[in-house]
């Protein structure tokens, strides 16, 4: 089947946080202005047409008429194992695998389960701002391993830095975000391996964030850590279909964790959580259906992504940017222009009416920065930085 997604079909009227939220997203002071001609690009959901074959899997399951409680069956760990054995030959056991109703909520267990108030947590920011949240409001302490950035926009690791955070006798945790949010970069084996062997010496558990692993470029391979890694007992795994088929209302996270005793406290903390019904139907159904929908989308996204690149470069040539590696946001450097943060987000939002998101949210390493979520139909990104670059055409 060909997707069409290029077709714009209207969320407003939807519970949409993106599209109806716009109390809440000024409550949380994402911006000062949001109306019925805001663009909204701010958050890592699509505004593309999910699968046929989850469609059908969704409407046999209302067809059904009765949503009680459920179970997890066979076919769910089943559909789990083929589809990373298939698209990563990462091998799971059954038994390695418990769910989670979501990933930041699985963060937030996994630091309470795992780490004691006081104890040091590395992340790598820039990167996503519930990492931080997570380990701040728990009490624990924030070690920040900054990623480096070079001229052209490309972050590699500080591992000098890192060892000597993990040596640290108060370090307990190391999250990872891989592909990571929101520079883009997929860590090759080479990088992950010395990442964990860093950790396993020194005794630092590894929760590695990998929801946005199957959104890769066309000419890029993610490999989970836990695969690149000779032992897997001090690495705990995030996963998700969440991000690559556009459900995460559907509220599905998986955690694979290799340790039957780290299964076991992760278990007790988080606690019982029955799925619905939809997500068990729907997670099966994309893992056994959705790759050919996967490969038509990342096809798309590529196409977009080449023409923010060209059209950036045409019409607003002092932003910075580059195709990231993976995941389906863009990064944008805008100190080229010489403007105060504060002038680059009054432009954007308040004048062009675009809604993104400020690159301070990720740490200060982001503070010139703005992140992008491009996987909305074209016309409406094209619109978007056409309104973006009006604004800025006084400064080119």
């Amino acid at each position: 089947m060909k997707y069409n997604f290029d077709e714009i079909v209207n969320r407003r009227g939807t519970y949409s946080v993106k599209w109806d939220g716009g109390e809440l997203i000024k409550k949380m002071g994402l911006t000062e202005r949001y109306d019925e001609n805001t663009i909204p690009l701010f958050t890592a959901d699509m505004d593309l047409p999910v699968p046929q074959p989850l469609i059908d899997a969704l409407h046999k399951t209302v067809n059904h008429r009765i949503f009680g409680y459920s179970i997890f069956p066979n076919e769910y760990f089943e559909a789990i194992q083929h589809w990373f054995k298939k698209r990563h030959e990462w091998e799971i056991q059954k038994e390695e695998i418990l769910f989670s109703p979501g990933t930041v909520h699985a963060l937030t267990v996994a630091v309470r389960a795992f780490t004691q108030p006081g104890d040091g947590i590395i992340i790598q920011r820039p990167v996503y701002p519930p990492f931080t949240s997570a380990i701040e409001a728990n009490g624990r302490e924030l070690l920040n391993n900054a990623l480096i950035c070079n001229e052209d926009g490309y972050y590699q690791i500080d591992f000098a830095d890192f060892e000597e955070k993990a040596k640290d006798e108060k370090t307990k945790m190391f999250i990872l975000c891989n592909p990571q949010n929101p520079t883009g970069r997929i860590f090759n084996k080479d990088e992950l391996r010395r990442l964990s062997e860093i950790c396993e010496k020194n005794n630092v558990l590894i929760i590695a964030d990998e929801i946005h692993g199957d959104l890769t470029r066309s000419n890029q391979t993610f490999i989970p850590i836990a695969k690149a890694s000779d032992q897997q007992g001090h690495i705990i795994t995030f996963t998700a279909i969440n991000k690559t088929f556009n459900v995460a209302g559907l509220h599905c996270t998986n955690v694979i964790i290799s340790d039957s005793e780290h299964r076991k406290t992760f278990g007790s903390v988080m606690g019982m959580h029955l799925p619905s019904p939809f997500t068990v139907s729907a997670l099966i159904a994309v893992y056994h259906e959705g790759e050919d929908w996967l490969e038509q989308l990342k096809e798309y996204i590529d196409g977009t992504m080449e023409w923010v690149v060209d059209f950036l470069a045409d019409r607003m040539p002092r932003v910075k940017v580059r195709i990231p590696e993976g995941t389906y946001i863009m990064w944008m450097d805008f100190s080229g222009y010489g403007l105060t943060p504060e002038e680059v987000h009054d432009r954007i939002y308040n004048k062009a009416n675009v809604l993104l998101e400020d690159g301070k949210m990720f740490g200060e390493e982001g503070l010139h920065f703005q992140r992008i979520c491009i996987p909305s139909p074209r016309p409406i990104i094209k619109e978007a930085f056409e309104r973006i670059a009006r604004e800025f055409e006084d400064l080119k």
